[in-house]
């Protein structure tokens, strides 16, 4: 008996502890086998989102070595690795990987930037004609020439709006053109820690942007390079003279991506109505178009007996569906939404023709790496968060419901709950994205997406591709008018659901850290396998809190220094009812307040600066003469002032305020942050070597 009590003690009570422990890690890491490749673009992710969250530009030495470091790593891992370290060694080696890519990227697409205000004639070519926000004729313009500027500092594109200047119709793509243009850099946050427009223009390769207000003079007849634009353009010419109104702009914008025919009102409504994807020609067309060419083929070969018996009909289909989806590509412009779609059908397709399963997260995570390798920068845009927030979803969800056998009801009922499973869940995977990007909830997104998604794919898309086929014949006036019909429905759902009371939910911006955490906490909830995902639901909810704790700048001064924004009980104060609008309207929807700028304004007085001891004069005659800082510690000016001021006190001036960017005063009223020192020193950043 002693002898038998000896064999039951092993160690001490801590030792087994510590076993039992080691013995579950072990356990939950053994269920891993064969799931671990849909973390590799997580990680590829995690390195891109890191290097473009350096708070200063490393050297190329730096990125080169993380580049020769990934290899080298990956090289071990694979030779040498065993259980443990053969997996970490990769995931190191792809988060390594992920800086270089997109440091090399950022270095690829560099060109310059101008540096000063420029005003005086442009030439260029046109290679994209679209609408600014104030819905202006907007072009972009490569191939440019500036007077009196050095050519090797001359942006490689500009993008001038149209102001006061009647639509031309002979403005069309190819075309070398000159007019006389206000030129500036691409502006900056509208507050320290917002969104980058000149990270976005940079990598569009867009070096100056503004605007005319004189007409636009054709040089050159269009050129040959751009015969592709000039088709697309000529369809949406012909499709919104087939579908007069919004119903024909709808149509053109999502059969060949030009949507400058669309209103104002129309394209809120479909935001406000969550129908805003429904516009852009992402995953959900090019998943409707080649659905419906690899449905049609199929069905097709399948009636001639034949045929169906001796080829293999469902690889025919597919591989006939990929060449529609690439024809879709080039039509559309080609495009980053556009791309990342192609991809992903592309990698399903493929599945199919190599007899693998299409709808995977394996498919998924092959389409993320391709786009992330290709377009790291798409990572910090709402399209790629979303269609692939989206699509992991939905193939997780419906994986589940086929794997758990979950009964869906009747033949007939199953359709019906498959719209409305892959609704809501698209809808709930996409929410958190779009609110921390757009500011808003769309409260009635469901109802509007379950009356007009299922008429986008049974009736809209199937008729685009038989007008498109139709086209060279002139038979496609029946498949556009069956179109029309469809996409005016849809315009009716968007105008009805925005129309309700409290459509449109103002939601306040995020910390820079909840959207991150929310992602990959529901990732680890999707691709861990065993018990232990349920961990994954911690992240998101240290990010709900930090959303909810989100703090706001009591304080905002404009690039600009003629607008002002001072937070009060009420919301939101500002200087101006009207003026510097764009950075308003930015101002007030990242406070999560749906007021106008007319309406701030009448919460202002001139009182609200005065615990910050700042003061702000407009007009030239503020900075003439002996300027006294009358005991304010900043001094906010719209014109460079002529002297120094006396009293000592700072001063943000135009002059001052190009170099520091939008300035913001936090709640305790001594943090004084300016945006170009949250935003680092990066290439796209003024004060950079171009």
């Amino acid at each position: 008996m002693p002898g038998r009590g000896c064999g039951l003690s092993i160690g001490p009570p801590g030792g087994r502890q510590v076993a039992r422990i080691a013995e579950v890690i072990e356990r939950g890491w053994l269920l891993q086998r064969g799931a671990l490749f849909p973390w590799v673009p997580v990680l590829l992710a995690c390195g891109i989102g890191g290097y473009f969250a350096l708070p200063d530009e490393p050297p190329g030495a730096v990125l080169a070595s993380c580049g020769a470091l990934a290899a080298a790593v990956l090289a071990l891992a694979l030779w040498r690795g065993r259980e443990w370290s053969g997996p970490l060694g990769c995931a190191l080696a792809v988060l390594l990987a992920g800086v270089a890519i997109a440091g090399m990227r950022t270095h690829l697409v560099a060109g310059p930037v101008l540096g000063f205000r420029y005003y005086g004639p442009v030439e260029g070519r046109i290679v994209a004609i679209d609408r600014s926000a104030s819905d202006a004729l907007r072009l972009t313009l490569d191939r440019v020439t500036l007077s009196r500027v050095d050519p090797d500092r001359v942006p490689v594109r500009v993008r001038v709006s149209l102001h006061g200047v009647a639509d031309a119709e002979d403005v069309v793509p190819g075309l070398r053109v000159m007019t006389t243009a206000h030129l500036a850099p691409p502006a900056g946050p509208v507050e320290p820690g917002g969104f980058d427009f000149r990270r976005h223009a940079w990598f569009q390769r867009i070096g100056a942007v503004g605007y005319t207000r004189v007409p636009v003079i054709a040089l050159a007849e269009a050129g040959g390079e751009q015969h592709l634009f000039r088709i697309r353009m000529a369809l949406a010419d012909h499709v919104r003279a087939r579908l007069p109104g919004q119903p024909g702009a709808f149509a053109a914008a999502i059969m060949t991506g030009d949507r400058s025919g669309l209103s104002q009102d129309t394209l809120e409504a479909m935001r406000i109505s969550s129908l805003a994807h429904l516009l852009a020609i992402s995953g959900l067309h090019m998943g409707l178009v080649a659905g419906f060419v690899f449905a049609a083929v199929r069905l097709v070969l399948a009636a001639a007996p034949r045929v169906a018996l001796k080829w293999p009909i469902k690889k025919i289909a597919a591989a006939l569906a990929l060449l529609a989806g690439a024809g879709y590509l080039a039509l559309s412009g080609g495009n980053v939404a556009t791309e990342r779609a192609f991809v992903m059908a592309s990698v399903m397709l493929i599945a199919v023709i190599l007899d693998r399963r299409a709808l995977s997260l394996r498919a998924v995570a092959v389409a993320a790496i391709i786009v992330l390798c290709l377009r790291p920068e798409a990572l910090l845009g709402p399209g790629f968060q979303m269609s692939f927030a989206a699509t992991v979803a939905l193939v997780a969800v419906f994986g589940w419901l086929r794997d758990a056998q979950v009964p869906l009801g009747s033949r007939w009922l199953r359709p019906v709950l498959a719209v409305v499973i892959s609704s809501a869940v698209a809808g709930a995977a996409t929410a958190p994205v779009a609110a921390a990007h757009f500011n808003q909830f769309a409260q009635y997104g469901l109802p509007a997406n379950l009356a007009s998604v299922p008429l986008m794919g049974v009736l809209v898309m199937p008729a685009a591709v038989i007008a498109a086929l139709l086209l060279p014949f002139g038979l496609d006036g029946l498949p556009l008018w069956v179109m029309g019909w469809g996409l005016d429905w849809i315009l009716g759902v968007a105008d009805w659901s925005a129309g309700l009371e409290g459509a449109r939910v103002p939601v306040v911006a995020p910390d820079a850290n909840a959207l991150p955490l929310i992602a990959l906490g529901m990732l680890f909830v999707v691709l861990w396998q065993g018990r232990a995902r349920l961990m994954g639901l911690a992240p998101v909810a240290v990010a709900a809190l930090l959303w909810a704790q989100a703090g706001r700048p009591v304080l905002l001064i404009a690039d600009s220094g003629g607008l002002v924004g001072v937070m009060t009980e009420a919301g939101r104060a500002l200087n101006k009812p009207r003026g510097g609008g764009f950075v308003a309207r930015n101002w007030l929807e990242n406070d999560g307040d749906a007021a106008a700028q007319e309406e701030a304004h009448a919460r202002w007085s001139d009182d609200l600066l005065a615990p910050f001891a700042v003061s702000v004069r407009l007009g030239r005659a503020a900075a003439r003469g002996p300027i006294d800082c009358a005991g304010a510690q900043l001094l906010v000016l719209t014109t460079d002032p002529e002297g120094v001021p006396e009293g000592g006190c700072r001063v943000a001036s135009p002059r001052t305020l190009r170099v520091t960017g939008s300035l913001a005063i936090f709640a305790d009223g001594t943090l004084l942050q300016s945006a170009a020192i949250v935003a680092g020193r990066r290439p796209w950043a003024p004060g950079q070597d171009q």
